[in-house]
């Protein structure tokens, strides 16, 4: 068996339990932000413990692009079933059918960058002043910048050079109608820590996560899977190999490692020797250096 620093797992524990309970003290309606990827999986847990014996006090929420991996949505609704919440699925495609949105056009088309303003008009419908996230500060520069509390105003923006201080674990929620915040209750753990923490709770996720063969094509150093919103070259050609995903979202920007690892023992071992982030497989992160910045700004998760 691996064997893991508690000591260090149990303080981000404490913390991320902490932060879940001050939130719940002070916003009226909080909300679940819910992927089915394996950081938002590691965050209901932490709800579920911060919460115990209750049930949680919130609903989770996914915004559907419905160019997702099927075993990813599979997990999704098998989740909320299991453990008895309210799951909020809203819908990309709607978005689109209204005129809120365009489809894009072109080659590297992708329905991800749409994903904002579904998040920000199902927020305004349900009138939630705080949505947990499971960003961390490991993952991206741009992430790197913000705090627990992510102020966001009436226009649901991130204005990154204007952030409230957080001393001595005082989380500011002050805010005016209208505005809310985005909660980031593990922006201090890492992707090991993640893994780690999956293997200590040995909790269930989902199959995309560990090896399998699947066609995939190579497409500016990304090897994204074989489905029916990729529009493929006359050069391109799908190819079978080994790989598994160290991240879940669209279909058409979600990129694969090659990987024998099929357990979340040699999962942990990988990504101790790995000398890239999680998102540098990710077509969306690499259309621009801020990229990234850019889409939180304008109210990405």
């Amino acid at each position: 068996m691996y064997s893991y620093n508690l000591t260090h797992l149990k303080q981000l524990e404490a913390e991320a339990i902490f932060i879940f309970r001050e939130i719940a003290s002070q916003f009226e309606r909080p909300v679940l932000l819910f992927s089915g990827g394996k950081d938002s999986i590691v965050l209901v847990r932490l709800a579920q413990k911060a919460f115990w014996p209750a049930r949680l006090p919130f609903p989770l929420m996914h915004i559907d692009t419905e160019h997702n991996f099927p075993e990813t949505i599979h997990f999704r609704d098998k989740l909320a079933s299991d453990i008895g919440v309210r799951l909020i699925v809203s819908s990309v495609q709607d978005s689109i059918d209204q005129g809120r949105v365009a489809e894009e056009s072109g080659l590297n088309a992708s329905r991800n960058n749409l994903q904002t303003t579904t998040l920000l008009d199902a927020i305004e419908e349900h009138h939630f002043d705080a949505c947990f996230g499971g960003a961390r500060r490991d993952e991206e520069k741009a992430r790197a910048k913000e705090r627990f509390l992510s102020h966001r105003d009436e226009f649901g923006q991130w204005d990154p050079k204007n952030q409230r201080p957080e001393l001595w674990n005082l989380l500011n929620g002050r805010k005016d109608p209208g505005e809310h915040f985005r909660v980031f209750p593990i922006s201090n753990w890492t992707e090991m820590d993640v893994w780690q923490y999956i293997a200590l709770e040995n909790l269930e996720i989902p199959s995309i996560y560990f090896s399998h063969q699947r066609e995939v094509v190579r497409r500016n150093g990304v090897l994204l899977a074989k489905c029916d919103f990729l529009n493929l070259t006359e050069k391109e050609q799908y190819e079978e190999l080994t790989i598994r995903f160290r991240t879940v979202g669209d279909m058409t920007c979600t990129g694969a490692v090659e990987s024998e690892a099929g357990s979340v023992e040699t999962i942990i071992q990988e990504v101790a020797s790995a000398r890239e982030t999680e998102r540098g497989g990710r077509a969306d992160d690499k259309r621009s250096e801020a990229a990234m910045e850019d889409r939180k700004k304008e109210g990405y998760f």
